[in-house]
């Protein structure tokens, strides 16, 4: 089974949805606001897709950290995603033993299977 992880009102995870809906791909999702990941599941993700793909840098969330959270972030990104989930990239995507961050229509079509 598909596990997919977000925010519902994500423009990316809408347009992921919506790419696996079209597509026939049954998934399970998990709504960072109403279940944030645990530290395990966090520590998972950085250690397969390195910490720098997991931040996302570029949101609302991590631009409104104060600066020393941040810098936090360059040496312990795990407790600072666990305390803030809005500013893991979006969606992730654990289909078995793969695992996939951000929208990517063409990594999805080969990673992804029915």
């Amino acid at each position: 089974m598909i596990r997919l992880y977000g925010i519902v009102n994500c423009d990316t995870v809408k347009k992921a949805r919506g790419w696996l809906d079209a597509k026939g791909i049954a998934y399970e999702f998990e709504d960072f606001k109403k279940t944030p990941p645990d530290a395990a599941l966090v520590q998972h993700w950085c250690e397969v897709l390195g910490a720098d793909a997991v931040v996302n840098r570029r949101g609302t969330t991590w631009r409104k950290l104060d600066p020393t959270t941040q810098a936090r972030a360059e040496k312990d990104a795990v407790a600072v995603l666990v305390k803030h989930p809005s500013a893991i990239k979006r969606p992730v995507i654990e289909a078995g033993a793969d695992l996939l961050i951000g929208f990517d229509p063409n990594r999805y079509s080969q990673r992804l299977k029915r």
